[in-house]
């Protein structure tokens, strides 16, 4: 493991590499703990490197065997290796051979970086720099290398043998118990995207036939007897496939596509060429072991990880300061893709609550960095919420300034003008000034500065004139004095007592977006009869914070008249955030305002519940008391939070409880129906889940018996988790009685487990420490596998505000302790956990106190890796 203190990696070094590597040839011969790689590379100068440059290898933990140059072994003065690297320091100025045979122990990389064996399966992961752990490389993403792969293991072992690209030849190995498979994939491509795997696999399949006639074979590998759970996933690769031609006229290029689910996988999931690995979690799926939420996460991580064969493979990253160029270029388009596939409007509302969630408090902490970082110590930890989630923002956004018809056509561009090569940002934003005519280098402001922007708005109604002014003023925490102001379309329209104003017309406003390119401009409606709400930032036509002075009269205006549901749904969301900021601030505001509230849901819940009871559900669904910390901003007091937001579900509760109760008969399934994970049935369920919620927060009593029906009638595990969900907040018998009962049904279950585990991490009681400090004891926790780790401990430490914040540190030390216990096995894994303290110093000051002296600890433990320092010393110095 890589212990020693990295150099800073920075974007205004880069150079090109000085020599290339045209083709690879790698005979990979699998065994538990003695795996021989040999690698034969064909490698030149690189006309834009630096001429005599010695050829430096990456290696990280390599044991070397042999090296021949042309064939010869290369004087001993003539180069040096070690684990971490291999030097020739005098390489020949023409193309040249060198092999390298390297080995390795797949079954002691707990890391699960690189090649590793886990529960019988020999696997792979090599993004970010994981192919330096199999051999000596170039190991960057613009060295793009022709491979071959011929992979052999014991066929009783592993009868399955995949790599990338198309198979070419397999067979036995004479006088053994051997078998080997040949793969060559056509298409260059950088190390990150090799793969291979070697187990005992079951698989379904099916043929696609591409828009250009290319017959195709898709094909699900997944353990043993869980064959019947690839159905869907398998559906959602056929359905991606089919989109992308559609909508972005991308077909794929080889003759087989594959998806192979592992159990300890450190991702989601890898879009190797042709050979995409996924964490099992976003493949496996049946009614009673998949929640309709498991669902859309396989359709759209399928989906992402396909459509990477274009946004990441076909054009790659020139360097990994352009992630964002594959991560969120693809991340906006599996938006897209869900948002066809279920309700664009509810998709959007997920969308942006997953934005608020993770990437606006990572811009408020001392992990704040641009979407396209200046540099980092350890890339591993730049796979962040910045670079997917408000990466496909700034892609969202360049469509809504040129347009979807440009948009296509710079996109149609992009790929013509890269395939093929590794890109940045700048080969991205030429290909839509090349189509545009634009200027866009402004816009690419957005990639260069951390922190979330802030738009104030302001406005004024002149009767007498009929007209209506809106006035707007950008400010970028932390941007300086000199930095130019962003462009920022703002999706906006008017809307009066009765509906939405059609009418009036302002100068500047087109298709109904404004574009604000200054510190401060103001845009002013004509013909206006009445004073109207405005309606900001539809659809969140830019990841910005509003500040405006609508109140909550004007809110509920929008909630029942805005024809854009994003802006109603987020109408609601601002009363309920309003409500309980005041709570915790101590306002004393009365019961009016959320005795109001409560009317106008009910009037909501009644005009629309039926009609669309996805939507309805995330209008009854609360901000998170993440929401509501990142709306207070400092001197958090997360008991105070939780009290606020506890004591306002109580109150919908009560109010709604009849509609809630009648809502639940009328959605409920007719016994027999069979189960559907369509968008439809999915949202029904929804409601219904959200209608339990409240009444369980509101009448204990009622809510554990409704809970307990559920879970007994349920006939799928969407209505059971939520059923248990709901106990899991009512202590008592009852919780505890249901927790073990599902516990036992799903002994053999590791998948489902992880629910299990994730609902007792995130029970907001004192108890809930030690609760989980015995959960670490269970014989189907394993420090070992990812998913584990991250039901538990992750689920405790980023969905349990009140006990990782635990005033005493009693949460910081669990935390700190996994940490440690992780970080010399699995660092990637630990370092994540550690994000979770990002927040620390906007805590009131006992807490931040007791954070600070965690951090600290960490940070001071001898022989830390790289990526568990990095966030340490980040978090702090921040």
């Amino acid at each position: 493991m890589r212990t020693e203190t990295p150099p800073t990696v920075r974007l205004e070094d880069y150079r090109p590499s000085d020599h290339l590597i045209d083709r690879v040839e790698l005979d990979v011969r699998l065994d538990p703990h003695d795996t021989r790689v040999t690698a034969t590379l064909a490698l030149r100068p690189n006309p834009a490197g630096r001429a005599g440059a010695p050829l430096v290898l990456d290696g990280d933990d390599l044991t070397l065997l042999a090296l021949e140059l042309d064939g010869q072994a290369p004087a001993p003065d003539a180069v040096r290796a070690d684990a971490s690297g291999l030097t020739l320091h005098r390489p020949p100025q023409r193309p040249f051979t060198l092999r390298i045979e390297t080995r390795l122990d797949p079954t002691a990389n707990t890391r699960l970086m690189g090649l590793y064996r886990s529960n019988g399966v020999y696997c792979t992961q090599c993004e970010a720099d994981g192919f330096r752990r199999i051999t000596y490389f170039l190991d960057r993403p613009d060295v793009l290398s022709v491979y071959t792969t011929r992979i052999e293991a014991e066929r009783e072992a592993a009868p399955v043998l995949l790599g990338n690209g198309n198979p070419v030849e397999a067979g036995t190995v004479p006088g053994t118990d051997r078998h080997y498979a040949v793969w060559h994939d056509p298409l260059p491509k950088p190390a990150y995207l090799f793969a291979l795997v070697g187990g005992r696999l079951d698989r379904v399949a099916k043929p696609f036939t591409t828009m250009e006639g290319r017959a195709v074979e898709i094909a699900v590998y997944v353990e043993p007897g869980k064959a019947d759970r690839a159905a869907y996933a398998l559906d959602a690769v056929e359905r991606s496939m089919a989109w992308d031609e559609t909508a972005f006229g991308r077909a794929y290029d080889l003759d087989l596509f594959n998806v192979v689910a592992v159990s300890d996988f450190n991702m989601g999931a890898m879009e190797n060429k042709g050979l995409n690995i996924f964490n099992d979690k976003y493949v496996l799926a049946s009614p009673e072991t998949a929640t309709d939420g498991d669902y859309a996460a396989i359709e759209a991580i399928i989906a992402h990880e396909y459509f990477h064969n274009w946004s990441g493979n076909r054009v790659t990253c020139r360097d990994w300061f352009q992630l964002c160029l594959k991560e969120g270029l693809t991340v906006f388009r599996d938006q897209e893709f869900s948002s066809d596939m279920r309700s664009r409007a509810v998709h959007r509302i997920a969308e942006v609550r997953n934005l608020r969630a993770r990437q606006f408090p990572e811009d408020a902490g001392p992990l704040a960095h641009p979407v396209r970082p200046k540099q980092y110590a350890e890339i591993n930890n730049f796979y962040t919420a910045t670079v997917y989630e408000k990466g496909a923002e700034i892609v969202r956004m360049l469509r809504t300034l040129i347009g979807e018809t440009a948009f296509r056509a710079g996109m149609d561009r992009y790929f013509a003008d890269n395939d093929g090569t590794a890109a940045t940002v700048e080969d991205f934003l030429k290909a839509f000034e090349a189509v545009t005519g634009r200027d866009l280098s402004r816009f690419a402001e957005w990639y260069e500065r951390p922190g979330t922007p802030r738009v104030a708005v302001s406005s004024s109604y002149d009767p007498a004139a009929r007209t209506y002014r809106l006035a707007f003023r950008q400010a970028r925490p932390g941007a300086g004095a000199d930095a130019p102001p962003l462009v920022i379309p703002i999706g906006l329209g008017l809307v009066g007592p009765d509906g939405p104003l059609d009418g009036p017309l302002a100068e500047r406003v087109e298709d109904g977006v404004f574009v604000l390119e200054t510190a401060e401009d103001a845009i002013t409606f004509e013909n206006v009869a009445v004073e109207p709400v405005p309606s900001l930032f539809r659809a969140f036509s830019a990841p910005v914070r509003v500040e405006s002075s609508l109140d909550d009269a004007a809110r509920l205006t929008l909630l029942r008249h805005d024809p854009d549901s994003f802006n109603r749904w987020e109408a609601a969301q601002r009363i309920a955030l309003g409500l309980m900021t005041a709570q915790v601030r101590g306002e004393t505001t009365g019961n009016a305002g959320a005795d109001d509230f409560v009317v106008a849901l009910g009037a909501f819940l009644d005009a629309e519940a039926l009609r669309d009871p996805a939507f309805a559900a995330q209008v009854l669904a609360l901000p998170s008391e993440g929401d509501l910390a990142d709306e207070i901003g400092t001197e958090i007091d997360p008991d105070a939070i939780f009290a606020a937001r506890r004591d306002l579900r109580r109150r919908l509760g009560t109010g709604l409880r009849e509609r809630l109760l009648s809502l639940r008969e009328a959605l409920a399934e007719p016994e027999g129906t069979p189960f559907s994970p369509d968008a439809a049935a999915a949202g029904r369920r929804a409601l219904r889940n959200a209608a339990l919620d409240l009444i369980a927060a509101a009448e204990p009593e009622a809510g554990t018996a409704l809970a307990q029906a559920q879970i007994a009638q349920a006939t799928n595990m969407t209505d059971r988790l939520a059923g248990l969900a709901a106990l899991a907040l009512l202590p008592g018998e009852a919780r505890e009685t249901a927790l073990s009962a599902f516990a036992g049904r799903y002994a053999n279950e590791p998948l489902v487990l992880d629910k299990w585990f994730a609902i007792q991490a995130m029970i907001p009681e004192d108890g809930t420490v030690a609760r989980i400090r015995r959960l670490q004891g269970h014989p189907a926790f394993a420090n070992t596998n990812p998913n584990r780790v991250r039901s538990l401990v992750g689920s405790f430490s980023l969905a349990n505000p009140t006990q990782f914040n635990r005033a005493d540190g009693a949460g910081y030390a669990l935390v700190a302790e996994t940490v440690l216990a992780l970080d010399g096995t699995n660092p990637q894994v630990a370092a994540r956990l550690m994000t979770a303290f990002g927040p620390w110093r906007r805590l009131e000051p006992v807490r931040r106190a007791a954070a600070e002296t965690v951090l600290r600890r960490i940070a001071a433990t001898p022989g830390l890796s790289r990526d568990v320092s990095d966030i340490g010393t980040r978090s702090l110095a921040g």
